[in-house]
């Protein structure tokens, strides 16, 4: 592997590391606490905030990644003819699922909030969050095996 593609590899890896801990953070800890009253609309706001831009900076950084790696590593016969080429595609419908999922929930929750209300609202978005942390929890592990 060239120094180009392990920097490629690394900026990936952090990347997809990140946004899924990220995701797993607000599904675990940062939703529980709104659901329990014990955060105000404003911190939540912008916590929600942070995570959409890192939501959408991480799935363009992992698209362009992802796509140069898959383009050094895979042929179009061994990405749709082989196991680890559908490892690789079913990566590609994860990482975009993580993204709507992560967008819905958060919607759904900045939507609450504008109204000044908190626990509805994340009682509203948890199903959605905790289905990007599955998601994103089967990301990293399909990642691990990839490696």
């Amino acid at each position: 592997m060239s120094t180009v593609d392990t920097a490629i590899n690394a900026v990936h890896l952090l990347f997809a590391g990140l946004w899924a801990g990220s995701v797993l953070f607000v599904a675990r800890a940062v939703l529980p606490a709104a659901q329990d009253g014990d955060l105000d609309a404003t911190p939540l706001r912008g916590i929600i905030g942070k995570l959409r831009t890192w939501t959408r900076l991480s799935a363009v950084v992992l698209f362009l990644t992802g796509g140069h790696l898959a383009a050094q590593r895979y042929t179009a016969e061994s990405l749709f003819g082989s196991t680890r080429g559908y490892l690789v595609v079913a990566m590609v419908v994860l990482w975009l699922l993580l993204a709507g999922l992560v967008e819905m929930g958060s919607g759904r929750l900045v939507d609450g909030l504008d109204e000044r209300k908190i626990r509805e609202p994340a009682r509203s978005a948890a199903p959605f969050f905790t289905a990007a942390s599955v998601v994103a929890v089967a990301l990293l592990v399909i990642g691990g095996v990839l490696l």
